[in-house]
């Protein structure tokens, strides 16, 4: 007999692919019941790095481009939720591209935008969960960009966060309305221009950009966009290793979660941001071992 609580119920969040001296194509889950670290028998199917990632929360987790020993990759790989299976799409991305920002409307779409194809791209691919097929957005970004962040407001809009430009690197954030796929750009910026940040929304709330590098150093700030107004605000919790190269996911209505990445060297490390008060704590739980240029998706369960 159903009882009435529509919240989300915890499942996992997944970090994929990256390079650790060598490219990866592994994938290991956060289970946040505990915070407890497993590594999946399914892998992606090359080893990739720079690859996006966005979650069907509920249903399944999707991986895209990258770049492999081939070359950049143009696949894209589903998880499927609760077994963990892989399977490929038929679909793919409008070009082979490492670089992309990636998040979901769950329940109905994901979105794939930006990146480099050979050269900087600002268009914006979508998948429609029904039938996993792919169609391109009449919107674009406002600059052709890669290594850019991306976080949804699932039901609402989706954004897309910094990243790198060929006239440098941007702290603009453009957002995709979900009602029309038509794309706005925010008053609010990052309180600095990064790229390689990691990024995760607290759907029906607020999205956060924690880390990445600005051209001069690595970073250790976190931005939070508090979506009832789409302002910018800065956390005093900063993560534990300034860092670019990152992943982040989140279990939504919870905690945000940063792993991985390049200090002076790769780190294993996963920083956890408590929703209800922005605070950090940093898990016992680490990556199977030291990884940058990876991607992360979550299953927060039926949002």
């Amino acid at each position: 007999m159903p009882s009435g609580d529509e919240t989300p119920q915890s499942v996992a969040g997944y970090f994929g692919g990256g390079t650790d001296g060598a490219n990866l194509s592994r994938i290991d889950k956060i289970t946040f019941s505990a915070d407890t670290k497993s590594t999946l028998t399914a892998t992606l199917t090359t080893a990739r790095i720079y690859l996006s990632a966005m979650a069907n929360s509920g249903t399944a987790g999707y991986f895209a481009g990258g770049s492999d020993s081939g070359g950049r990759v143009s696949g894209i790989d589903k998880i499927t939720f609760p077994a963990d299976t892989k399977s490929t799409l038929s679909a793919t991305l409008t070009s082979a591209r490492y670089g992309a920002g990636g998040f979901a409307n769950s329940g109905t779409a994901g979105y794939f935008g930006g990146g480099y194809e050979g050269s900087t791209i600002s268009g914006i691919d979508k998948i429609t969960f029904s039938a996993d097929t792919k169609s391109t957005l009449a919107a674009t970004l406002s600059s052709a960009t890669t290594e850019l962040g991306a976080y949804a407001n699932s039901g609402t809009a989706g954004y897309f966060v910094g990243g790198n430009t060929v006239s440098g690197v941007i702290s603009s954030i453009d957002k995709i309305t979900f009602s029309a796929d038509t794309k706005s750009t925010l008053s609010a910026t990052l309180t600095t221009a990064r790229y390689t940040m990691a990024t995760y929304a607290n759907s029906g709330t607020a999205g956060y950009s924690a880390g990445g590098y600005d051209l001069s150093v690595n970073l250790s700030g976190i931005d939070k966009i508090t979506f009832s107004a789409d302002t910018k605000s800065t956390l005093a919790a900063t993560l534990t290793t300034a860092r670019s190269e990152l992943a982040g996911m989140a279990n939504s209505g919870v905690a945000g979660y940063s792993g991985g990445g390049y200090s002076s060297a790769r780190l294993t490390g996963i920083d956890k941001i408590t929703f209800s008060a922005d605070t950090k704590s940093t898990l016992s739980a680490t990556l199977t071992s030291a990884n940058n240029a990876l991607a992360a998706m979550a299953d927060s369960g039926v949002l």
